[in-house]
């Protein structure tokens, strides 16, 4: 199939039931499935022209439920928990589960490899080509109306492009630390980034290169009072060189990561964020806007400023949380509570 119309497209998504999670059902284990595919299509991309790309797909819960969206950082990717059919760890394995807003006996979690996600796609990528990448999937999959969008990060910002460009197929967004532009600070940071795995790149080394890259972007994610608290320790002389206490976490952090990502990869989808940007004002569906105090990537004041952009359509949350940026990984009781009034709300009033 082919998505040839890249204008905003409005669905008639007809009343709104009221969405109101229970606990499982005793059959839940036989309703609840995953379904996994891959979707071809030509997507016309905004810097990079039409370019032929293959989306990746996991669809799970029980049918007939509404369909939730979700979308992480730029290193998620399909599977978000494990399940009786794929049982392998997935990226966000608290936040979907029996007994949570996103329980897979009340709704159905949709969730697909980022474009560029393997590498293969080395050309600019904005977070409007994966809105209408996902606008695509829905086609392909017949699904007319989201019943909710919930991005994490990056997966933030492709929720705020998908709402301006299919905000006819969406009821509601939540977006967690993410905001309508990049700030020129962590702009910056990943600028840097990504001119440390070009240095490796320069000296054969394109692993090492991306090592380094992920471990400044760890110290980006997390906050001086994590570190004060985790690595208080004396530095050691390892080998005639001082090794402080972080550096083994950061190391790890660094070999894991290269191990499952490729360098263009990482590298387009860094790229990605600081191409993001969109007029807050065009969201007109209700939007509840999650902040971190402390997120050195998306400061408070950010998410302030797009909740003025909103006006009436959008609600601010703000958490208080020494994991900074990573606190939707980490805060996961206290994210399922926002989620769970975000998806069931329907007046968008007040919180209690």
């Amino acid at each position: 199939m082919s998505l040839v119309d890249t204008a905003p497209r409005h669905f008639d998504a007809g009343p709104d039931p009221a969405f109101v999670p229970t606990s499982s059902p005793a059959n839940a284990a036989t309703e609840d499935r995953a379904l996994r595919g891959r979707i071809d299509v030509a997507l016309p991309m905004r810097h990079a022209g039409l370019r032929h790309v293959g989306l990746r797909y996991e669809l799970r819960g029980t049918p007939g439920t509404p369909v939730v969206f979700v979308a992480g950082g730029i290193s998620a990717h399909r599977h978000v928990a494990s399940s009786a059919s794929y049982p392998e760890p997935g990226w966000s394995e608290a936040l979907l589960g029996g007994g949570r807003a996103l329980d897979p006996a009340c709704v159905q979690v949709l969730a697909f490899d980022f474009i560029g996600a393997d590498g293969a796609l080395d050309a600019p990528i904005d977070t409007a080509d994966q809105a209408d990448a996902i606008a695509a999937l829905l086609d392909a999959l017949d699904i007319p109306v989201l019943h909710a969008f919930v991005g994490y990060s990056y997966g933030a910002l492709v929720g705020l492009q998908f709402a301006v460009r299919h905000g006819g197929r969406l009821r509601r967004l939540v977006a967690v630390s993410g905001a309508h532009r990049a700030h020129p600070y962590a702009a910056a940071w990943r600028a840097l980034q990504r001119q440390t795995v070009a240095l490796g790149q320069l000296q054969c080394a394109d692993a090492q290169g991306l090592s380094l890259a992920r471990q400044f972007a760890m110290l980006s994610y997390r906050t001086p009072e994590e570190f004060a608290e985790r690595f208080d320790a004396a530095p050691e002389v390892v080998n005639g060189r001082v090794r402080v206490a972080a550096e083994d976490y950061l190391d790890a952090a660094g070999a894991r990561y290269v191990a499952r990502t490729p360098v263009a990869a990482w590298l387009r989808l860094s790229e990605s964020i600081d191409l993001h940007r969109i007029e807050p004002a065009q969201v007109r569906v209700p939007t509840t806007v999650v902040a971190v105090e402390g997120d050195r990537l998306v400061p408070l004041a950010d998410a302030v400023t797009l909740l003025e952009g909103l006006g009436p359509n959008g609600r601010l949350r703000v958490l208080r949380s020494p994991y900074g940026h990573d606190a939707f990984l980490k805060e996961t009781d206290r994210i399922d509570a926002i989620l769970a009034v975000a998806l069931r709300d329907t007046d968008h009033g007040d919180l209690a």
